[in-house]
């Protein structure tokens, strides 16, 4: 053998390096044990061997969205593939960068059902940015510079690669080509605002007398929150971000008002529903923003900017759209505002601010205290108190999304992690790890309930094996938190499959997995039991905090209503 050739295993370990990948999430099967075997001796990369291939996908997701860079998973072919699908879908639909390396039967076998073969390139199509069926072992490198350029590019999101294992083979060997640059004839992203079409935005916006800034997950992808911030400042407009956008201004800026949608602040879906101008940054307009799309803002003027043409007036008709990268086209919008000779008109943009304070001291977000039961969203509020708002908060999907979302101000972009789109259970608990790995010396905190957490609790042994110190907090409500509450609210109260009848001591079990676990029963402990619990630094602590099961999120939408058309609390309409 060519001592300069290597094996098309080899040509994955080596390419990985080139691209600057840390860690790889993953687990070993059959087709990609060559891939294994070349990793035995390496150093560069970091292996973690989940014990499920869906926590792979998630562990790989929160890292890339803590990050921003490139989250990797390896897997066998078939189930090793398949459980790779909710991960894929989870990270499609928030656009988040990630390249799934897959398995495959041997060439030869390939659509002769042979043993763990799956076609996960058909599979996953509809929820991938882009996928290769690799077939050349010297286009290795180049396919996976594609695919990691591809997945981080314009608007990001999954990739998947599927690799036979006949080009694998180590008995073969090939010359390592990876190309200097990436060109893709059909792809190329466009960054640039319209010139016409940012001095229209710019004029619509200098012209508001009640503007609105609405900004989405896209600001925290391009990692352009300052330059949201800044252009907040110096129109003094209102900011009001979606679930997925949290933390692209602060939590505590005083033009923040407030997450919208359908748990959204009051104040944010007034001004919402009241504005002449919205300027609609990265945020795609979603259902759980819009509720009835025929009632939404139909008196304002849109100005929608996204690097996507895909999301413009893919929902709503938007009146002025800015296809473009974020953080090009904020340079470019305070260079049209800063040239304008349009004057804010100071007094009507003071009407609307009285207006929008009126709406926030209706105190949307208060809640009842309670001196025997813990009330979800004190839990929050000490979580916050005790991590000095400081910690990555990783959720899984449920009541405790949304209190959460609520009450923890997030101070930064990227110090929320969730599952916004795909809404999947299951996702906070390896989402955390991942955020672990990448900022070790950060608090890394899953919130989490009775329901989601048991989705993925297998992997409190690749915590212990890797040494990851998250924190679980668990609102333990013995149900289906969101489910119950819907059908409080829908369905006359018939809970049907709605209580978890049996549960695990949760205490217990971390335990055995020779964690530390620390259950909180009545209000008067919270604090202190939090404290002891962030106390213990290089440790995992599960938390299991006994919450009153009769509370329900608030503020809500009303279904098929305008967007601020809500309940404040059980009966209370806005």
């Amino acid at each position: 053998m060519d001592s300069n050739k290597i094996s098309g295993a080899e040509l994955v370990v080596k390419a990985l390096k080139a691209l600057k990948v840390k860690y790889i999430f993953g687990y070993p099967g059959g087709s990609v044990l060559d891939i294994y075997d070349a990793l035995f001796a390496e150093n560069e990369l970091d292996h973690i061997l989940v014990r499920h291939e869906q926590a792979a996908t998630h562990m790989a997701d929160g890292f890339a969205r803590a990050t921003g860079e490139v989250g990797v998973v390896l897997a066998t072919s078939g189930p090793g593939a398949t459980n790779c699908v909710t991960g894929i879908a989870t990270a499609y639909m928030d656009s988040i960068p990630m390249v799934v390396l897959s398995g495959q039967v041997p060439t030869n076998l390939i659509g002769d059902d042979a043993f763990q073969e799956t076609d996960i390139v058909g599979c996953s199509r509809p929820i991938v940015k882009h996928s290769f069926n690799c077939r050349d072992a010297e286009k290795i490198p180049e396919t996976l510079a594609k695919a990691f350029y591809l997945a981080a590019s314009g608007r990001p999101g999954p990739v998947v690669v599927e690799l036979p294992k006949d080009i694998l083979n180590p008995a073969l060997a090939f010359d390592y080509i990876m190309p200097d640059d990436i060109s893709m004839r059909s792809y190329s992203p466009n960054t640039k605002g319209h010139p016409k079409q940012i001095k229209k935005a710019a004029s619509a916006i200098l012209n508001a007398k009640r503007l609105v800034i609405y900004s989405g997950g896209g600001v925290v992808l391009s990692d352009t929150s300052e330059q949201l911030t800044e252009l907040v400042e110096s129109l003094n407009a209102p900011c009001t971000n979606t679930l997925m956008g949290l933390g692209g201004i602060s939590g505590t800026h005083p033009n923040f008002i407030g997450m919208l949608g359908m748990h959204g602040n009051l104040e944010a879906n007034k001004a919402m529903a009241n504005a002449d101008v919205i300027l609609a940054l990265g945020a795609r307009f979603d259902d759980r923003v819009t509720n009835n799309v025929k009632k939404f803002c139909p008196n304002a003027t849109i100005v929608q900017v996204d690097v996507d043409p895909t999301s413009i007036s893919k929902t709503i008709h938007c009146h002025i759209p800015v296809v473009g990268d974020l953080a090009t086209v904020f340079a470019q919008l305070q260079s049209a505002i800063g040239k304008s000779e349009i004057q804010i008109d100071r007094a009507a943009q003071e009407d609307w601010w009285r207006q929008i304070n009126n709406w926030r001291e209706q105190r949307c977000l208060s809640f009842e205290t309670d001196s025997k039961k813990i009330k979800p969203q004190a839990a929050i509020k000490a979580l916050y108190e005790v991590t000095n708002g400081d910690a990555y908060i990783s959720s899984d999907v449920g009541q405790h999304q949304m209190f959460a979302a609520q009450h923890y101000p997030f101070a930064k972009p990227r110090q929320w992690i969730n599952s916004g789109g795909l809404g999947t259970m299951g996702f906070g608990f390896p989402a955390a790890m991942g955020v672990k790995l990448a900022f070790p010396e950060k608090e890394s905190v899953c919130v989490t309930g009775d329901g989601s957490i048991q989705m993925n609790i297998q992997e409190l042994s690749t915590c212990m094996q890797y040494g990851l110190p998250v924190k679980i907090v668990s609102l333990n409500n013995r149900s289906l938190g969101m489910v119950r509450q819907w059908q409080d609210m829908i369905y006359s109260g018939r809970h049907s499959c709605s209580y978890m009848e049996s549960l695990p001591d949760f205490v217990k079990l971390a335990e055995s997995y020779g964690h530390i676990g620390i259950r909180i029963d009545h209000p008067s402990e919270l604090n202190e039991k939090l404290k002891e619990a962030f106390s213990h630094k290089d440790k995992l602590v599960f938390i299991d905090i006994n919450v009153d099961e009769n509370e329900h999120v608030y503020p809500m939408q009303i279904r098929h209503g305008s967007v601020d058309e809500m309940w404040l609390k059980k009966g209370v309409k806005a």
